[in-house]
This record gives structure tokens, C-alpha cells and sequence, in this order.
């Protein structure tokens, strides 16, 4: 059974996150999955590894002190007490030669402190905040890279010609039996949290226009100007946070689906969000960036302005029953999370890095 050292960047969850859902369906293998302190206070690490699936142990990381670089050797000493606290975990279960899953730059720092042999760099996310020579030595060193979306993978193709583009998935089976909308006035919905930099100008100005539209927030809210000013229009309802096995109930009142941007969103990375749409075959419009490329442009709605908005909202809610609903839940059922770690499988087994030795 191939042995595998997992660096993720989010605790082990009910509400998995996209390393835990690849690496937690991989099959025939052993996994130490290491997640980060919650805080310098988390004495978590003091524990022992807490069994989540017969062949998954997570340990948490002992908290370090972020240092800069600049200050070598206190920022040594940090890295080689991870590195320590790694190694003795994979001691204690008899790891040899593992592969080693690394999931953010700053992971680089640790690789000629452990023993591997092989190197896998998941880059689900624009790190382009962090020194470039980080991510450029990571993907360099890495025998296969997995990159969220093409502009990822284009970004990192100087450093590696072993890149994957693996998109985000979601849990199919949830969506998958999403009943047809009830015979009702227009109902759009958008589901996720409402964060400050997400644009719901065009949930605003769209509602206003409509106001025999009922627009459906899903989702925990965290306050601006831009909400205050929906709360007082009659045709929009926010519920507040949701347990994601009641987000498919939901979904199910609504007509029409609305995919809308946050600022700091990395263009062409695609939310689960997305898919989980797809999967209910109902229409849905997207709030694109004016040079935004349109993603699935046979079964989307794409809009680049309000207006256009609107008028992509009309014609979503015109759209007649037929091909482009089951087109959307093919689409929906190829992004599945089983799909997406046999992709990873496929392609670990294909290089020869889940094979025993």
C-alpha cells in the first residue's frame, strides 16, 4: 500500500475541502494528513493522530511564529520543528519512502528537511501574493503539478512540463435529485456566503426592475452597504447560514441560479458553486469580469454589465425545458469529486508515483 504525507491548509471536515476530498478517495493507499494550528494556542498537536477513515490519520501541526524569510536562522529553527514534527509522525507509522502531497509554496521550505520519494503540488489557489521563487522551486522540484484552472497551470509552465489541469468539483449524489421547480412567479437563487467583496449589484439592480421576481440568498452574511440596501427591497429574502444537506431544498424553489463574482476571485478558477448548478439542470446567468472568459458557453447565461444581467435573467427564465437541462447535469456529473480523484489517480498511477516500493 502506497504511503502518502498530506500538507494541507484545512482541517479534516464534515464539509470537505478540495485536498480532502482528491486525496481522502484515493484508493489502496495510507495517508498522514498534517493540518495547520487554528492559533499560536492550539495545543492540538500535543495529541495523537485522530483516525477519520481506516486509512486516513490527521495530526495537527505544531503552531510556529511567522517569521520572515529574512530572518534565517529563527525562521530555520521554525521549519525544522515542523519538519521534526512530521518526520516523527511518520516514524511512528512505519512510513518509507512516501509521497509527499504538498498544497501551498511556503511548504517548500520543508523538502530537504523529509524523506520522499515523490512530490505532488496541488495549486488550487492564486499564490501570487507570496515570493514567486517559492511556488517557481516547489513546481520546479514537483514530479506532478495539479493546477486549478488553465491560467494556473499557464502561470506555472515555465517551472514544470508535468502540469495538470484539475478544476474544483463538488458532491454529486447531493445535488443529483433536485426536483423541477415549482409552477410559481420567477424565483433566482444564489447560494454561498455572502462575503464583503461579492458583487450583488446585480441582485439589486435587477430586483428592483422586477419586483414580481423573488431573488433567494443562501447563505451566511456578513454586512455592507450593499446589503442594507437589499434588506429593504419585499422581493429579496436572505435565510443565513445553511447546513449544505438543506442548500439542495432550496435550490429546488428556484427558477433560475445566479453565479455572481467576488473581487479577489481568480477569473477562471470555477467555485463548486458552479457545479453544483449544473447539477440541477436549471438555467443559470453568470456575472462575468469585462474580459472574463465565458466557462460551459453552451448551457450559461454570461453577462459582463447590470443590464446585461437583466436581460440574460429574462431570457434564463424564458428558456424552454429540453437539451440544455440535461446538457447541465452532464456537465455537473463529470465534475463530481469521484471523478476528479480518479483524474488524480489516472494520472499519479500513469507516472508511476502510486506504486509500491
Amino acid at each position: 500500500m502506497k504511503q502518502i504525507i498530506c500538507l494541507a491548509q484545512d482541517e479534516w471536515s464534515t464539509t470537505p475541502s478540495r485536498t480532502q476530498q482528491i486525496v481522502g478517495r484515493l484508493k489502496d493507499v495510507q495517508v498522514l494528513y498534517f493540518v495547520p494550528a487554528r492559533s499560536m494556542l492550539d495545543q492540538s498537536y500535543r495529541k495523537r493522530g485522530r483516525r477519520v477513515r481506516p486509512n486516513v490519520t490527521v495530526y495537527t501541526l505544531p503552531p510556529v511564529l511567522e517569521v520572515p524569510e529574512d530572518m534565517r536562522p529563527l525562521f530555520a529553527l521554525e521549519q525544522r520543528r515542523l519538519a521534526g514534527y512530521i518526520a516523527k509522525a511518520a516514524a511512528s507509522h512505519r512510513f518509507r519512502s512516501p509521497l509527499l502531497w504538498t498544497t501551498c509554496p511556503d511548504q517548500v521550505h520543508l523538502l530537504d528537511k523529509l524523506n520522499y520519494d515523490a512530490l505532488v503540488y496541488d495549486c488550487f489557489q492564486d499564490w501570487s501574493f507570496l515570493p514567486p521563487d517559492w511556488e517557481g522551486t516547489l513546481a520546479q522540484l514537483a514530479d506532478v503539478v495539479f493546477a486549478a484552472s488553465p491560467a494556473l497551470a499557464d502561470r506555472l509552465s515555465p517551472c514544470s512540463g508535468n502540469i495538470a489541469v484539475l478544476p474544483y468539483g463538488h458532491t454529486y449524489a447531493l445535488f443529483a435529485q433536485c426536483p423541477p421547480p415549482p409552477a410559481t412567479s420567477p424565483v433566482l437563487g444564489y447560494a454561498g456566503t455572502l462575503w464583503p467583496d461579492l458583487d450583488l449589484w446585480p441582485v439589486f439592480y435587477t430586483a428592483q426592475r422586477h419586483p414580481d421576481w423573488r431573488f433567494l440568498l443562501l447563505g451566511r452574511r456578513e454586512p455592507t452597504k450593499i446589503m442594507a440596501k437589499l434588506k429593504h427591497l419585499p422581493n429579496v429574502g436572505m435565510t443565513g447560514r445553511l447546513p449544505a444537506r438543506e442548500v439542495p431544498r432550496y435550490l429546488s424553489q428556484c427558477h433560475v441560479l445566479l453565479d455572481l463574482r467576488r473581487k479577489e476571485q481568480a477569473e477562471d478558477i470555477l467555485s463548486p458553486r458552479l457545479y453544483e448548478y449544473l447539477t440541477t439542470g436549471r438555467p443559470i446567468v453568470s456575472m462575468l469580469e469585462e474580459d472574463q472568459v465565458e466557462a460551459y458557453p453552451d448551457v450559461i447565461y454570461a453577462a459582463h454589465s447590470l443590464e446585461e444581467f437583466e436581460r440574460m435573467c429574462v431570457r434564463a427564465i424564458q428558456e424552454p425545458p429540453g437539451w440544455a437541462s440535461q446538457r447541465r447535469r452532464e456537465h455537473g456529473e463529470n465534475a463530481a469529486w469521484s471523478q476528479r480523484s480518479a483524474q488524480v489517480s489516472r494520472i499519479l498511477n500513469t507516472a508511476g508515483l502510486l506504486s509500491k516500493k
